[in-house]
């Protein structure tokens, strides 16, 4: 199969279009490899029929979907960037719990943007559970969304391999994992039943108009696969679901300096934390 430069830039500015993805043209290769499983998928021999099928016959977008299936990378694991998980565990989680003790207030609400796999929402999950002593007088929900399909439907299974739990503190691993078979490590349903998961293309015109009052959002190494004006975009969205005096939390070379001003900078323990 050839993929020629202009049916590659065809392809990415349509991708880019609908959920805010930006490629340069050095993932050309990457693209061909899964572009040829679709088009083996659906018995198309040239990739400009590949790209008219996506405009004029995927009324359902399904085929768009199972492309951004293949080419959305899903590297992720439990306790990742631990130091930075400190700090909102040490730190601005219980700033944000005094605060809304002072008040009355026994609500609290983390969303994990680009979730993949799962394994950042139960990881807050586990955090949470641990962090907060009166935990049956909240009512918490951590809600994660991702753009693929197939990791949601690995994250709702809650099965994982040796691998991700590698950073799991092992007093944690014995506690909210069960063992069901050798390699294999299930989030017991203490911690599942806290995480709502939610398929979502976040640069959907409506997707977050009804997401608010959240407490933090996790949005670490996603905004490194969007344009200059898709971030700006997605992070006023962001700004608008955040509660006063709430946090967002981005990957370590992530920052929001150039994208909003709208946000406070701490610098805490060697990083930056953003506070709305």
């Amino acid at each position: 199969m050839d993929l020629s430069t202009e049916d590659f830039i065809a392809i990415r500015n349509m991708i880019h279009e609908r959920t805010g993805m930006h490629f340069g043209e050095n993932k050309i290769y990457y693209f061909k490899k899964r572009l040829q499983k679709r088009m083996e998928e659906n018995h198309l021999q040239k990739v400009s029929e590949y790209i008219k099928h996506l405009k004029f016959f995927d009324r359902d977008n399904r085929e768009f979907q199972e492309l951004i299936n293949l080419i959305t990378i899903n590297e992720t694991y439990f306790f990742r960037e631990f130091s930075q998980l400190e700090i909102f565990a040490e730190v601005c989680l219980p700033e944000v719990l005094e605060k809304k003790r002072a008040k009355g207030d026994r609500n609290l609400r983390i969303f994990s943007a680009a979730c993949s796999s799962g394994e950042e929402p139960y990881t807050l999950a586990i955090i949470v559970r641990e962090m907060l002593e009166d935990f049956h007088n909240w009512n918490v929900i951590v809600k994660g969304v991702d753009i693929d399909e197939n990791v949601l439907i690995q994250a709702q299974r809650g099965i994982y391999d040796s691998r991700s739990v590698k950073d799991v503190p092992p007093p944690y691993l014995q506690k909210y994992f069960s063992n069901p078979s050798a390699g294999r490590f299930m989030v017991n349903s203490e911690i599942k039943n806290m995480v709502v998961l939610e398929h979502l293309n976040l640069m959907e015109r409506r997707a977050l108009r009804n997401e608010r009052h959240y407490d933090f959002i996790f949005c670490r190494n996603m905004l490194i696969y969007f344009d200059e004006f898709s971030r700006k975009q997605l992070v006023e969205k962001f700004y608008a679901m955040l509660n006063k005096g709430s946090y967002i939390f981005l990957g370590h070379a992530e920052s929001l300096s150039r994208i909003s001003t709208a946000f406070k900078i701490k610098r805490m323990n060697g990083h930056l934390m953003y506070q709305a």
